[in-house]
Parts: C-alpha cells; structure tokens; sequence
C-alpha cells in the first residue's frame, strides 16, 4: 500500500480504549475495591459506559469540563473513565482549599457540571460560580439504570486532554496543569518500567483524588488490568487490612504517612502480602525511617522527583535497597524523558555545576488552562522549564541543589509562598510579608512567616485567623516571626532574600 503523507495508518488508543480492552478480555477479573464492595472490569465497563450516555444527556461533548469535588469514592474514577469515552475533562478540585481558592479553581475551567459529594456540598454553596450545574455524585449511580450505552463511538485523540490538576501557582493563586490521554499513557509505562510494577500487582488509591497520586495512578492500573483498592483518604485500618491482603506494586506514602502507618502495621501484627515498592520524596523522610518501612515491607524505598507537570520523570528511577539508611540522595533519569541542566541564558552546563531542569518527553503535561503567558515562559524553545536546579554528578545522578521556582513541600502537598503572602499583605496592618519553608520531622517542611507589622494588634493568633478563612490549612504559616522592615534580607535588586531567613530560623533552634 502507498502512503502519502498526512495519512492515519493506526487507530490511536486512549485512556479510555485501554482500559476497554482490558475489560473485554478479562471481565471477571476484580477491577476496584472501595467501601467493602467489589467491581468486576466487566460490571465496571458497563457501569462506565452508562456514566458515558447519562454525561451525553446533559450535553457534555468533547472538550467540555466536568468538576468533581469530592472525597476517593469509586464513582470519581467511574466519572473520569466516562469522560475519556467521550473525550470531555475532569477538573479535579482540592477539597482541602478555602471557598475563595476553590471560586477561582471553578471559574478558571467554568465546568459544565460539578458533581460534589454531600461531605463538600457546603463548601460549594459559598462559591458564587456561574457555570456548572451541580450534581450529587453519590446518586450518580442510581440513575445508571436509566442510562443504557450508547452507540456512539469512543474519542480516539490521544492528544485530547483528560485531567486537569491544581497546582499551586508562583503569581498566589492556583494553576490549572492539562493533563491528556498520551501523558496518562506514557506515564503508565514509565511507572512500570522504573518501579518494575508487573501484572496482577494492586494499587493502593488512599491519595486525594485531586492528586496524581490518587487519580493517575488509579487511571494506571485500570489499563493495564490491575485491581485497585480505594480507601477514603488515610484510613490506616482500611490501608493495613489492605496490605494484608493484596500484593501492592507501589504503596505510595508521602512523609507526613510513612510513620503513623508504620506504627499501625506493627501494631496490628499483619502479615504483609507483598509490596514491590514504597515510598517517595525520600528528601523529606529521615534515613532511619526509610530504613525501617523498607525492612518492615521488605520493599525498597523510591527515591523520587516528578511533578504535576511530568509526571514521575524526570528523575525517579532509582530504588533504595531494602533496610539501607541513605546518606546519598542523588536521583536517576526516568525512563520516556530527556532531561537538559541549563545556566541562567540557557547553555547546557558541565557536569557538577547547577542548572535548572528542563524536560521533554511524552509524559509531559498540555500547558495551563487559560494561562497564556504562563505556558510562554515555561515551555520555551520545545523544553518544559521545571524551575528546579539540579547539578550533575560524576555517576550520572542528579543532585537536587534546590528550587528556582521557591517551594514548600508540607505533607505531600505544594505551596508557593506568593499565595500565602497575597493574602498577608491584603492586611492593611502588614508592611512587608516573606513565607519560607522550615524543616520539619512529621510534615518534611512547613511555612513560617517573616511579618513587618505597623500595627501591634496583629499578633501571631490574628495572623492565623486571617489565614484560617482564606487559605487551606497545610497552607496556613504554622509559626509567624514578627521583624522591623529594615531586617528583611534584600538582594540589590530588592528581592528578600528567603535562604537568609531560613539561616536565621536554624540560629534559633
């Protein structure tokens, strides 16, 4: 046959097809686990295809944005497969942000619908949104019964987007990462390339469903044939019963979980029935500890560095042995990714000097919804430009030297200090507001806030109560440290100096 060029030789798949086939050759196999009941792929298709239809009815068509807000629950990955048939998006919302952070999340995609669950029904009433008409996500399934399938064919863009996760955003407010079906994909086969995740292997979905962790990772397994366990949140006995029941490719615990999980699983005396990999964010969790879940769990400890944005590359491909106490955390290039060390004007630099981290490869997220000159300054000349600085070693690992983009790392969650402060400086009783992270031995770091005050009233309580009705809590200054405004570091171009503060916050301790 000739080909002239243009020409579509292959079906594309997607998150969705994927899944489908899997379905179809194995419909007796167990799909996902929640709430003591049981889906198998087939009675899970089904149900995904009658979710589809009733989407239809309400005139969700491609491209279109469905919102959820609501806790893990078997019904959120129903809806997110229901949605990859047909080719619409799914804004996952951060439950755990204030109505004013959600209101903009909910305005910046105007999803066609929101589904909530009852927990967040509340929340959602203090939002003044125009677009979306609200749905209870846990009658969804009821009304299946009068959704037959249809006989439209699935979406087959691989390019078309899927997921929309929030990140926390440089400028205070929220961002909104495109993920696609080819991201979704690649991601897949990097996890299972990396962490050597095989068949049969279960996944363990206790993260927010707002997270990668949660949604793409369930996403992950379903398409390759996988059970899944869906716990709500960090249910220790639900996440132990779990352990002991299942073989677990990756039992992903971030550090504010590593501990409190362990002390249960000893507690409890389970058996474990055997995990391939636990962990991440090894940066953030003690060697002591690191040594003490992977002999626990006789797995190793992943040594990770992804984002949102990539996904686990670009460098998660390296695995600390069971029982070992680190003292080198250098990173490994991840599979699917090319990775550049670039200097300030963009020249690659020579190994062992710091460049910051610029990536390409087919995990790599769409851009930000609606943020035209974010996605101009950070995906230039064909690279994404993660805002990471890393150095090169003599081994070929890669050092993290620190962050470009200033970032605290609290308990698996993100926060840039510009969406903390925008809500200090709103006080007219603040002059000057600078958020640094601190170390800290259950959540890796927490932010603590420098405050030059022209007003004595504003005291360390009043700093939490303005920050308790406009910020999530993990987001909230968990110490505030009032200063003259003279004592803020500043470089010569009169940017504060955060690695200075942090200075003064080891003199104290």
């Amino acid at each position: 046959m000739q080909l002239t060029a243009g020409q579509l030789v292959a079906p594309r798949s997607t998150v969705y097809t994927l899944f489908r086939a899997g379905a179809r050759w194995h419909p007796d196999r167990l799909a996902i686990e929640c709430d003591g009941r049981q889906w198998s792929y087939g009675a899970l298709l089904d149900s995904v295809d009658r979710l589809a239809a009733g989407l239809r009815t309400h005139g969700v068509t491609v491209g279109d944005r469905v919102a959820v807000l609501s806790e893990n629950r078997v019904e959120y990955t129903m809806l997110q497969l229901a949605a990859a048939r047909i080719g619409a998006i799914v804004a996952c919302l951060n439950w755990r942000l204030v109505a004013e952070e959600l209101e903009h999340c909910v305005s910046l995609v105007e999803p066609k619908i929101i589904y909530v669950s009852s927990r967040f029904e509340s929340l959602l009433a203090e939002i003044p949104y125009v677009a979306g008409i609200p749905l209870s996500i846990e009658t969804c399934l009821d009304r299946l019964v009068d959704c037959a399938p249809d006989d439209e064919p699935p979406a087959d863009d691989p390019e078309q987007g899927l997921l929309l996760l929030y990140t926390s955003g440089t400028t205070g407010l929220p961002k909104a990462a495109l993920i696609s079906h080819r991201a979704e994909i690649a991601r897949m086969c990097t996890l299972r390339m990396d962490l050597k995740i095989e068949p049969g292997d279960a996944y363990l979905a206790w993260s927010p469903m707002f997270h990668m962790g949660g949604t793409e990772h369930t996403l992950s397994s379903l398409m390759f044939g996988s059970p899944v366990v869906i716990t709500d949140g960090l249910d220790l006995e639900a996440m132990v019963h779990a352990i002991g029941r299942f073989k677990l490719g990756w039992l992903l615990l971030v550090p504010a979980s590593v501990e409190p999980l362990l002390e249960r699983l000893k507690g409890a005396g389970t058996t474990v029935m055997g995990v391939r990999v636990v962990g991440c964010m090894a940066d953030l969790v003690s060697a002591a500890v690191i040594a003490d879940v992977s002999r626990t769990l006789n797995a190793p400890f992943l040594n990770s560095f992804g984002s949102t944005e990539t996904g686990l590359p670009p460098a998660t491909g390296h695995l600390i042995p069971v029982g070992e106490a680190p003292n080198d955390l250098s990173k490994r290039l991840s599979s699917l990714c090319e990775v550049r060390l670039v200097d300030a004007v963009g020249n690659d630099v020579a190994d062992g000097e710091t460049g910051e981290c610029l990536v390409r490869g087919p995990t790599l997220f769409s851009g930000y919804w609606n943020a035209p000159e974010a996605n101009d300054k950070d995906f230039r000349d064909g690279w994404f430009h993660m805002g990471d600085l890393f150095r090169r070693t003599p081994t070929g690992g890669f050092m993290f030297v620190g962050r470009s983009k200033y970032l605290i790392k609290s308990g698996g969650e993100n926060i840039y200090p510009a969406e903390v402060e925008r809500v200090l400086l709103d006080d007219p009783r603040v002059t000057d507001a600078a958020v640094v992270r601190k170390p800290d031995p259950r959540w890796g770091e927490i932010a603590v806030a420098f405050i030059a005050r022209n007003d004595d009233t504003l005291t360390a309580k009043v700093v939490d109560r303005i920050c308790r009705g406009r910020l999530a809590s993990y987001k909230r200054p968990r110490e505030v440290h009032f200063i003259h405004m003279d004592e803020m570091p500043r470089s010569a171009s009169g940017k504060i100096i955060r690695e200075a503060l942090e200075r003064r916050l080891m003199d104290k301790s």
